[in-house]
């Protein structure tokens, strides 16, 4: 029968079993179970493992744990060794009885399978990465330390003990003030203080209330809540119970999107463990204060991030906006008031209640306390989830911690915020970012969504991305949004065809800024962000597309060919074989040449060519005004 916790003792004790368990093994083996690492076969180098320490007779020994993501996504998937903190990556099932003999029996680190700086240098002892030296983690700090399916493990590592300070010694008003002296603003977007948002919904009318986590990652290259709750669910859990307690309700809701169901399977088995201990359910921690938890599952929309289409969603109703006020924590769902944070934010609160909010507002910026999480995509060598104090330079995230770009190339330009924000040039990289600055720059914090460009990016093309994923996700429900977006997008498209004209621009300029003022959402009132910041910062390149019918960065195909630099070429024939339309022509160890004519534009060549050899010229027109 399981354990119900009470108080301090039951926690202390399940801490002291885990810890003394753990203790009597000589080693133990985290293996990476996030999304990333599942994705390219973790669980058949967990097969292999266990396979190994069966036929080698280690398995009193040696344990082996799943965690949640380590945080290197393009390195999986990994494997942590300690009490030596060795750091294995990109292993495999062939060369786990290699490394696992090496390093157990022999007791030799297998260099070769550790991870390999950017110069080439080996570096084997996880503290020493730079990727993981230069982090600062509140949020993910129990993401690929703990097994995330044990709610002991958790709680050897620090869990439930603030719900447990909170609900023995601690008011509900003091838990709200804790949260606003800790500095502590949402990292869903806005930016907007959970501490004062918390205390409106303290303030409201003792009644029905509900807590409301948004788990509806939806910006394209953001998983920084997915990994938090596949890697520490109960931290989630652990976070609700106290805002709940901190503002008197008594139901919560973690509204989560289908296309998470790892993370759902994880959280589901979370809140069940919870449950079967007493932390979740009637007279938490012997307390009088009651609350449970429920999953609702979402169908993907993007726009159902922001909090009235969240309610609307959860309540059964079209997942569509509504005008405010009234404001959420006055009516919102099921018509009670309700407050809505983003599983980053609310995995914040066990760290502030149960360490101080003092703690938390030591790192940061004066006006944005504490840490942000932020998921690396895009043209970046070491793409992954990474967590930084507020504040910290791009040019540190990009190349200290993700180790610059691909290939060496120059880096051009960094999407922050997602289709939401905007782009950091290299002029501004080694501007502190916090939600002040990004904003000053034309961008925003986001929910953390970092995305990487170098300088074969074309960006009229990038901002045409985010338009078509923008007006795909509008609900349709104001004018501005349905009918704006879709405008927005047309003239994007006729720049990358060539068609644009010379008032095109400003035209695009004064659409943008009409529905940032109409638009009934956040979501409308965004959309144009993408394509203002980039005509800001990148303005020759419209006009490049629209008076030159050229892309300077060739990636647009119908403005684009390639042509090959003789001198250069030494004909290795990589080009010849990536072209799908046999459009380049030449002999081994021969400069190679490409036809315009059969050209269409592909880029595969330039991708595969190690010389630098390959570069865009633009398609030459007919009279007749058809491309060739």
């Amino acid at each position: 029968m399981s354990c119900i916790i009470t108080g301090i003792k039951e926690l202390d004790q399940i801490k002291a079993r885990y810890q003394q368990e753990m203790g009597g093994y000589d080693h133990q083996i985290l293996l990476c179970a996030g999304a990333g690492c599942v994705s390219c076969d973790c669980y058949k180098v967990r097969d292999a493992v266990e396979e190994k320490l069966r036929d080698a007779g280690l398995e009193e020994k040696v344990r082996m744990l799943e965690t949640g993501c380590i945080g290197t996504c393009a390195l999986g998937p990994v494997l942590l060794l300690l009490p030596e903190r060795i750091f294995y990556v990109k292993v495999t099932p062939e060369n786990v009885g290699e490394i696992l003999q090496s390093h157990l029996v022999e007791g030799a680190v297998l260099e070769k399978y550790t991870y390999r700086d950017t110069d080439g240098t080996y570096i084997p002892k996880i503290d020493q990465i730079p990727f993981f030296k230069e982090q600062y983690r509140i949020a993910l700090r129990n993401c690929g330390v703990i097994e995330y399916a044990s709610l002991e493990s958790y709680i050897a590592n620090g869990g439930y003990y603030a719900a447990c300070k909170a609900l023995t010694s601690m008011t509900d008003k003091e838990v709200v003030e804790e949260v606003k002296a800790s500095g502590l603003r949402g990292r869903g977007g806005g930016g907007f203080p959970t501490g004062i948002k918390w205390e409106a919904g303290w303030k409201a009318p003792k009644g029905q209330k509900y807590f409301v986590c948004n788990a509806d990652e939806g910006d394209p290259g953001a998983f920084m809540d997915r990994s938090v709750i596949e890697g520490d669910p109960h931290s989630l859990i652990e976070g609700m119970i106290l805002g709940g307690y901190a503002i008197g309700a008594t139901e919560g809701y973690i509204y989560i999107r289908a296309e998470y169901p790892i993370a759902i399977e994880r959280l589901e088995e979370a809140i069940r463990q919870a449950k079967e201990h007493g932390l979740l359910g009637k007279g938490i921690f012997g307390s009088s204060f009651d609350f449970d938890l429920e999953i609702r599952i979402g169908a993907g929309a993007f726009v159902c991030g922001e909090e009235t289409a969240l309610i609307a969603s959860i309540e059964g109703q079209r997942g569509e906006p509504r005008q405010k006020p009234p404001f959420p924590f006055e009516r919102g769902l099921f018509d009670a008031p309700t407050i809505i944070n983003n599983v980053e934010t609310i995995a914040n609160v066990p760290a502030i209640i149960g360490e101080g909010a003092a703690k938390f507002a030591s790192v940061g910026t004066e006006k944005a306390k504490g840490t942000k999480v932020f998921a690396l995509a895009g043209d970046i060598v070491n793409s992954g989830i990474i967590e930084v104090a507020i504040g910290t330079p791009m040019r540190k995230i990009i190349y200290d911690i993700g180790g610059g770009m691909i290939g060496g190339k120059a880096f051009k330009s960094v999407q922050v915020g997602g289709p939401s924000g905007g782009c950091i040039t290299a002029d501004s990289l080694d501007v502190p970012m916090d939600y002040d600055t990004l904003t000053a720059l034309g961008a925003m914090m986001g929910s953390g969504g970092v995305i990487a460009m170098d300088e074969n990016t074309c960006m009229v093309d990038t901002a045409r991305f985010f338009m078509d994923f923008i007006q795909d996700e509008s609900c349709g429900k104001c004018v501005a949004c349905r009918v704006g977006t879709k405008r927005m997008l047309e003239y994007l498209e006729r720049f990358t065809r060539g068609e644009g004209k010379e008032s095109d621009i400003e035209e695009l300029l004064a659409l943008g800024e009409v529905i940032k003022d109409t638009a009934m959402c956040g979501l409308g009132q965004t959309a144009p962000n993408p394509i203002l910041s980039t005509i800001r910062y990148f303005r020759e390149e419209y006009e490049a597309h629209i008076r030159e019918q050229r892309c300077p960065a060739g990636v647009c195909k119908e403005l684009t060919v390639f042509a090959i630099d003789a001198e250069k070429c030494v004909g290795c024939t990589l080009c010849k074989k990536s072209c799908s339309v046999g459009a380049i022509f030449g002999e081994r160890k021969v400069p190679h040449t490409i036809d315009p004519a059969l050209c269409i534009g592909c880029g595969a060549c330039r991708n595969t060519c190690k010389f630098g050899a390959i570069h865009p010229v633009r398609k030459e027109r007919k009279e007749e005004g058809g491309l060739i």
